[in-house]
């Protein structure tokens, strides 16, 4: 009798220590799913190496369809929501931006990025080079690698966010182009929404990262995010002072009323050559910026 008395009671026991045990694996996986990650600058660079290897990314071409390729199928596996917006445009073109949000609430933050790469390196010191395309490892494939980082790392009780990339942002000067940025004159044509808050990165994998402050930015932004990197000791990168205006993928929403900002080291000396390969790019920078907008954008959720 006994004997029996005591079974039950360790099997009683069992099945306690067995429900208990599910219940905290559950939790603890709930917890872990959750909890945002740390950017990873590594995984940003093999990005970078994924576009570039799909050959220059210019309007039209197969690597270009392939990026799009690329960037949904990134974000659809970290549970984004991805559209492509196609549009024509007034010169004839067509353009094709990437639009991924987590759900159908207005965006308070839309992080930008262009993803086409130019169709001629104009700035090559070859001659020869200079009607070939820009393989844009930095120009272009840096700042795409950094939203789909950050795309895996961010939490989904972050403040709302939209990861935009944007077509044809670096054609400008090129007959049948003409301008610069007509994705994302595009985009804002076609948007009524008023977001608190844009973010543009381009150019941000240079080994030698200087960002200076891009004159026409919003100034309040610009002292958050500078004062941000500051807080994480990246002064000598995010640098507090104001250099140059650019022309960028931040101008058509700051002709529309809303805050902008663009995060670029214009200095790149193989900016629009043939030589802009992903030797020229490094892990290092795509982190620093990366955590820079990580840690800002988690501040906006307290």
């Amino acid at each position: 009798m006994k004997s029996k008395i005591v079974k039950r009671i360790f099997l009683t026991l069992g099945l306690i220590v067995l429900i208990a045990g599910g219940y905290f694996l559950w939790r603890y996986s709930r917890v872990t799913r959750d909890r945002p990650g740390r950017f990873d600058g590594e995984r940003a660079y093999r990005d970078v190496i994924a576009q570039v290897e799909f050959g220059p990314r210019t309007p039209g071409s197969q690597a270009h369809q392939q990026t799009i390729d690329y960037i949904r199928r990134q974000l659809q596996e970290a549970n984004w929501l991805v559209d492509v917006q196609t549009e024509k445009i007034n010169n004839g073109q067509t353009v094709k931006n990437v639009i991924a949000r987590r759900s159908d609430v207005p965006p308070q933050i839309i992080l930008g990025a262009h993803y086409d790469s130019r169709l001629y390196a104009e700035r090559d010191p070859e001659l020869l080079k200079q009607s070939e395309p820009v393989p844009g490892a930095n120009d272009g494939a840096s700042g795409v690698a950094v939203l789909l980082e950050l795309g895996r790392v961010l939490p989904r009780n972050s403040a709302p966010i939209w990861l935009v990339f944007f077509d044809a942002e670096d054609q400008g000067h090129i007959p049948g182009w003409d301008a610069w940025s007509l994705g994302a004159r595009a985009f804002v044509q076609n948007f009524n929404l008023k977001p608190q808050a844009v973010i543009i990165v381009d150019m941000v994998g240079d080994r030698d990262l200087k960002i200076w402050q891009e004159k026409q930015s919003t100034n309040w932004l610009v002292n958050d995010l500078w004062q941000t990197a500051a807080e994480l000791g990246f002064s000598h990168v995010f640098i507090p002072e104001t250099k140059y205006n650019i022309e960028d993928d931040h101008i058509p929403f700051l002709e529309a009323g809303i805050p902008a900002v663009d995060i670029i080291d214009i200095e790149y000396r193989y900016w629009h050559t043939t030589y802009d390969t992903v030797d020229k790019v490094s892990a290092r920078s795509l982190s620093i910026v990366g955590l820079v907008l990580q840690t800002w954008i988690g501040k906006q959720n307290r």
